[in-house]
């Protein structure tokens, strides 16, 4: 490597710590100060990033019934009640998964999921029923999806670093769920109902 390459990078280096120095000595940022039941490693993070799902997979089977019976395609109610059905053998997963940790199943208010609930919530009293509602609900079921794909993605990804072997094989399984949900939702949406939407 060229000096003047080295230097670049030490340059480069320097200007990073001096940027976060600058951001962390800016009065309008606060640095946050963690509360005093917080995560202190990966396992503490984990488990506690299993109960905030525990909790968003409950408050779904809350919500789902209440999408379907607004939706006026077939399809959609349909791909909706079967996810339903998921769920509830989702949640039992996930029990397992408590109890292969030797954790206490108990859910921890899901921020995310609450807000995307309340998004959905908004995009029934948005629209009027019909396809334009429809495809409301397929968009806000869709966001749901995808912070679930991202979630457990994140779950597996924590369970093999941890070394817990069984524990990502269920949680891989309902992985693949979601995404299949997402494939079902995204059918829906491109094969019926956004085209009947759009007249």
């Amino acid at each position: 490597m060229k000096n003047s390459e080295k230097q670049g990078q030490v340059n480069a280096t320097q200007g990073k710590a001096a940027d976060t120095e600058a951001i962390k000595n800016n009065a309008k940022i606060t640095i946050v100060e963690p509360a005093p039941d917080a995560a202190t490693d990966l396992n503490g993070l984990f488990v506690d990033s299993l109960k905030d799902i525990y909790w968003a997979e409950n408050a779904l089977t809350g919500a789902l019934p209440k999408m379907a019976a607004n939706a006026t395609s077939p399809g959609l109610a349909s791909a909706i009640l079967e996810h339903l059905d998921v769920t509830k053998l989702q949640i039992s997963r996930l029990e397992e998964v408590f109890d292969l940790l030797g954790e206490k199943a108990e859910g921890k208010k899901c921020e995310a999921m609450a807000g995307l609930l309340k998004e959905g919530d908004s995009i029934l009293l948005e629209t009027t029923p019909g396809p334009v509602r429809d495809a409301g609900i397929i968009a806000a079921s869709q966001k749901i999806e995808h912070y679930e794909i991202a979630t457990y993605g994140t779950l597996v990804a924590f369970a093999k670093t941890l070394g817990e072997n069984d524990v990502a094989k269920l949680l891989t399984q309902t992985l693949a769920e979601e995404k299949e949900a997402d494939c079902v939702l995204n059918d829906v949406a491109l094969n019926t109902v956004n085209a009947v939407a759009a007249e």
